[in-house]
């Protein structure tokens, strides 16, 4: 399927991320919130090191999740991944376009 999005945009030095979803090296996205969230915040990193970049480089993330009730075990992945100071965010419970638990998009500066 084509999409008409680019998975990057840098203006000046930010870097702008569109949604990434927890798909693996094989193009599934697992079962579980851990699971997913672990793989979408590694193919995030992956992504960022490709601009020269990490995640102390992220400023903002909207994060998307699809039941509330994942949101605890969201949050213990995400604060792991995260060094302080942590990136602004916001975080909504909504429903995806495929069947994934969550969505992450971020914005970095150099």
């Amino acid at each position: 399927m084509n999409i008409p999005l680019s998975k990057t945009r840098r203006v000046g030095t930010t870097l702008y991320l569109s949604g990434e979803l927890g798909f693996d090296a094989d193009g599934r996205i697992p079962e579980g919130i851990t699971a997913q969230s672990e793989n979408t915040l590694n193919n995030i990193k992956a992504t960022l090191a490709k601009e020269g970049m990490d995640l102390s480089n992220v400023v903002s993330c909207a994060c998307y999740l699809t039941d509330p009730a994942d949101f605890a075990d969201f949050n213990k992945v995400y604060a792991e991944a995260f060094p302080e100071p942590y990136p602004v965010r916001t975080t909504v419970v909504c429903s995806l376009v495929i069947d994934a638990k969550v969505e992450i998009t971020v914005i970095a500066e150099e």
